[in-house]
């Protein structure tokens, strides 16, 4: 006769279910942010960088607050959100200044170089050992994005091959980008995340405002140009960082940053849906393996639990 509860055994199929959850929901919002980046790349050339990401994040920022109310003015929400901010603006000023001095294609690849840096953070801020499951899909995605973005080496804005200003500060953005979503992982309540998503998109409005009196100012209004802030502000800003912190705190750092590589299948898909370009055989391959890094990091954690189970 078996003594166990019925919270015994509900315990992990609940904890494995929202994990799936989570998981879903990151590849849903990575989608988006894929699909988005013709959106950001067609407003680009009507307003400045810095003055576009001003525009979004505040209208992010603003919708947000509304909706949290007290929350963000929460003491923890004010300190963590705070930190995360500065990650995430870093990133954003550095991919958007290092695609000047170098090609979409290598800004594409190192910008992706994130999900090998994640697991390094993981380890050395909190001692948390990645899963096997877990680097596998890590490789599997960086050979991926490898072949789906072509990054010449000799493109890179100097002479021959090897890094180049841009490459060097797109790098940056990466790690930016890599120290936001471990930190993430660590910060995000289970509950009520909108008060501390609000304080982080607060952050990156003031520090894009603050960047305004040192470069170009430029802004073209159009109707293209309010719909690209209204779309990335409200949907890929508010909407989706709410998500991926919602979801980051039901599922590992690492996990996610093999499901946020995806973005650039994503991106890909939808600029050959839009006949932007055509893919060969090779960021096909490329694609498939990204996808294959994320099931094996995904399914894969699930197999090996269960099989390791079988095994004692």
């Amino acid at each position: 006769m078996s003594t166990s509860t019925p919270d015994t055994l509900d315990g992990p199929r609940l904890e494995r279910t929202q994990r799936l959850q989570a998981d879903g929901a990151l590849v849903l919002i990575t989608l988006f942010w894929g699909v988005t980046f013709v959106v950001v790349k067609d407003a680009l050339g009507y307003a400045d960088p810095f003055t576009f990401l001003t525009l979004r994040f505040l209208v992010g920022a603003c919708v947000l607050s509304a909706l949290a109310g007290r929350q963000v003015l929460n003491p923890v929400n004010l300190r963590r959100g705070s930190v995360l901010a500065a990650f995430l603006f870093v990133g954003f000023a550095l991919q958007t200044v290092g695609l000047t001095f170098t090609t979409p294609s290598r800004s594409a690849f190192i910008t992706g170089m994130s999900v090998v840096f994640v697991p390094l953070l993981s380890l050395v801020l909190f001692k948390r050992v990645p899963k096997v499951t877990s680097l596998l899909g890590v490789v599997l995605a960086v050979v991926g994005l490898y072949f789906l973005t072509r990054p010449d080496t000799g493109a890179s804005g100097g002479e021959g091959g090897g890094l180049a200003r841009g490459d060097v500060l797109t790098l940056g953005c990466a790690v930016a980008y890599a120290f936001h979503i471990t930190l993430t992982e660590r910060y995000a309540p289970k509950e009520g995340v909108m008060g501390l998503v609000a304080v982080q998109l607060w952050g990156v409005t003031l520090l894009s405002a603050l960047c305004l009196p040192f470069v170009t100012r430029r802004v073209e209004w159009n109707p293209s140009l309010v719909a690209a802030v209204l779309v990335c502000g409200v949907l890929a800003s508010a909407v989706a960082i709410s998500v991926q912190t919602w979801g980051q705190a039901r599922t590992s750092a690492v996990r996610a940053a093999v499901i946020y590589s995806m973005e650039s299948v994503f991106a890909a898909g939808c600029s050959v849906a839009l006949g932007y370009e055509v893919l060969g055989a090779r960021e096909w391959a490329g694609g498939g393996l990204i996808l294959l890094g994320v099931l094996v990091s995904d399914v894969g954690a699930a197999a090996w639990k269960w099989w390791r189970s079988r095994a004692v």
